[in-house]
């Protein structure tokens, strides 16, 4: 995914004290290791922007369930309910699958922050797993706070800042998983912006998901405020107009898309890539919520790749001429299109000399793979997480062989388990009273 480099037949990549610092054929480096990568795709890492990773305990309990169910009841009392040692498997449980599954880089959209101890709780499983994260810090889960609120940020964003996301160069970095026009007053979201600004971290939020949400326009309101900007990630836009996908690209923002979640979600808009794409923006991939989707990106790369050509080539889309959609840029909005929008493409996202060794090793022999005439095409349109053999995260190899390596996972999977009953029967409870 470096254009300087190209894609190489065959070659070697040289990672000293966590970084890349060669690519290339025969590499001459005495003593190092040597991790066999015959007949295998190495890649750069996948970076996922937008993922609610608090909820990996209670994967795919709402499916058929109409997502303003979901809302109500995850993103209310039910949520409200999760205990900080619910939030800690969750995320370590969904942080552990995403390296599992070749991602290297994920937005932990922690919209469950309850208390500090639950921040605290996400934090410790992030640091735990071994993934590169961003932390996207959010609010407690009650009403007041999403409804026309008038409650700031929590200041607890300001102790995190300064306790645990001091280090410039450590794995975990800090984001504001603000709320925006959409759920908060004027003065508030601007306040929360200004907040973010002044502790040197990016925002994320979403926008424009349903057609309640879009009827706030809350890119323009950002606009007409004067505050758009390279630092804030919007998330799905469904419904958000041109002219604010054109807002976005003349101030240097980023897009987010959960593709699997936004067509498996009843209500929300048509994925707007055609006008995304329209104005110069390249987009980043999430698996948003485990509740009502997968979380892995091989499969938010197919089904984007085949909705967009469906949808254009069936006549739907509004733009004059869409553009053309190839399996090079897909596999660009889950590498470096991802790490631009976490706000590390300096430092991931493609295997470039300078950047952090966080790359994955994908079995081109497996027989759903080969014989592999374009890797590319292969991983987009027919690999799974099945076909990761290896991935590394800084130089550190997490996963080896086909098996995460430092994971004790059946200890996670029976707290995940616990988890999971209490908050099934907090759900039974509600859809009761």
């Amino acid at each position: 995914m470096d254009p300087a480099l190209g894609e190489l037949p065959s070659a070697d990549v040289l990672i000293e004290n966590g970084a890349i610092s060669a690519v290339g054929p025969n590499l001459d480096a005495p003593g190092a290791e040597v991790i066999d990568a015959t007949s295998m795709i190495v890649m750069p890492g996948f970076v996922d922007t937008h993922r609610h990773t608090w909820q990996t305990a209670v994967r795919h309990s709402y499916a058929d369930v109409d997502p303003l169910q979901y809302f109500a009841e995850m993103l209310g009392p039910v949520g409200a309910a999760y205990r900080p040692e619910d939030v800690r498997i969750g995320t370590l449980l969904g942080a552990l699958s995403a390296l599992d599954a070749g991602i290297t880089t994920l937005v932990d959209w922690a919209h469950c922050m309850n208390t500090p101890e639950h921040a605290d709780a996400a934090v410790d499983a992030l640091a735990e797993s071994g993934i590169r994260a961003v932390f996207a810090h959010g609010w407690p889960l009650s009403p007041e706070w999403t409804r026309d609120s008038a409650l700031p940020h929590p200041a607890d964003i300001g102790r995190l800042r300064e306790s645990r996301f001091s280090a410039p160069d450590q794995l975990l970095t800090l984001a504001m998983a603000a709320r925006g026009p959409e759920m908060a007053r004027p003065e508030v979201w601007l306040g929360d912006l200004r907040l973010a600004r002044d502790l040197g971290i990016r925002s994320t939020v979403h926008v424009g998901a349903y057609a309640h949400n879009a009827r706030h326009r809350a890119i323009a309101q950002l606009r007409d405020a004067g505050v758009l900007g390279p630092d804030i990630t919007f998330v799905h836009c469904s419904r958000s107009g041109d002219d604010e996908f054109a807002m976005i690209a003349d101030t240097g923002g980023s897009i987010s898309l959960g593709v699997h979640c936004e067509l498996n979600s009843t209500g929300m808009g048509d994925i707007p890539l055609d006008r995304i794409l329209a104005e110069g923006l390249r987009p980043s991939l999430s698996g948003d919520t485990e509740t009502k989707c997968s979380g892995d990106l091989f499969t938010q790369m197919r089904l984007l790749l085949a909705y967009y050509r469906s949808w254009t080539g069936g006549g739907h889309s509004r733009v004059p001429e869409p553009l053309p959609l190839r399996v090079r840029d897909v596999l660009e909005f889950a590498t470096l299109a991802g790490a631009r929008a976490a706000g590390l493409g300096r430092r991931t996202g493609s295997l470039s000399p300078g950047k952090q060794a966080d790359l994955i090793l994908v079995r081109a022999h497996d027989i759903n793979l080969a014989p592999v005439t374009d890797p590319a095409a292969a991983v987009v349109l027919a690999a799974h997480p099945g076909n990761v053999d290896t991935v590394l995260v800084g130089g550190r190899t997490v996963k080896r062989g086909g098996r995460l390596v430092a994971a004790d996972l059946p200890g996670v999977l029976a707290l995940a388990e616990v988890s999971r009953r209490r908050v099934l029967a907090t759900i039974a409870e509600q859809r009761g009273a």
